[in-house]
């Protein structure tokens, strides 16, 4: 090989690194994206204090003070919902689930001809368990946490409103309603009533009861025994 190939060679291959270095340049150029002096917003997230104390969760709604404004008429309505498992009439049929008529205060699992999951038989504990309007508030909430093991398989609903409605629906499903609860019944059992508070006066003693007569000497103690 002469000097002439040679020369050819690597003028060549010297081009070659030429051009593809300044292809990179050029790239470099039209595509960079230098990061901007300040960021356009910036995301901070607090993180949870280890052992520190969880949000209070908001306190229910006693079913008492729900009942005092609740709707039968708005609770016929969301109780549509219920109509493809329950019947509500007297001598209703029962469904998927068991007919509804006189349903409050009634014991649980024991409508005749429903056979009830294990769970709800557990929870009855052999009828001695009712339907107060207490329970059928827990249960409708959410059936499958209040009654372990229940066959139900409505989800619940979450709003206490809609949930008094519907118990105000269903206590109206009787030929003798039960009474409602009375609001603030259950807050106000701790009070003293006015049975339980002594009399005006009862503690104080009449007058001049225990003051000795006067011109009386006090009674000297009894000599001791020889």
């Amino acid at each position: 090989m002469d000097s002439n190939e040679v020369n050819k060679l690597l003028g060549g291959f010297l081009g070659t690194c030429f051009i593809v270095f300044s292809i990179g340049l050029v790239s470099d150029g039209l595509f960079a994206s230098p990061a901007p002096e300040k960021p356009g917003f910036a995301i901070e997230a607090q993180e949870p204090t280890e052992g520190g104390p969880a949000a209070p969760a908001a306190a229910e709604k006693p079913i008492a003070d729900l009942l005092a404004s609740a709707s039968a008429d708005a609770g016929a309505a969301i109780f549509k919902k219920c109509q493809a498992c329950h019947s509500g009439e007297k001598g209703g049929p029962n469904k998927v689930g068991p007919d509804l008529w006189d349903v409050v205060d009634r014991p649980v699992a024991e409508h005749e001809g429903f056979a009830y999951s294990a769970g709800m038989k557990d929870f009855s504990k052999g009828g001695q368990e009712h339907w107060t309007y207490e329970n059928l508030n827990h249960f409708i909430t959410s059936p499958k946490k209040f009654v372990k093991g229940t066959a139900m398989g409505f989800a619940g609903l979450p709003k206490e409103e809609d949930r008094a409605n519907v118990i105000a629906y269903l206590r109206t499903l009787s030929d003798n309603p039960k009474p409602l609860p009375q609001p603030g019944a259950a807050a106000d059992a701790s009070k003293p009533t006015d049975a339980t508070k002594p009399a005006d006066g009862a503690a104080k003693p009449a007058d001049g009861a225990a003051k000795p007569a006067e011109g009386t000497a006090p009674a000297k103690p009894a000599a001791p025994a020889q």
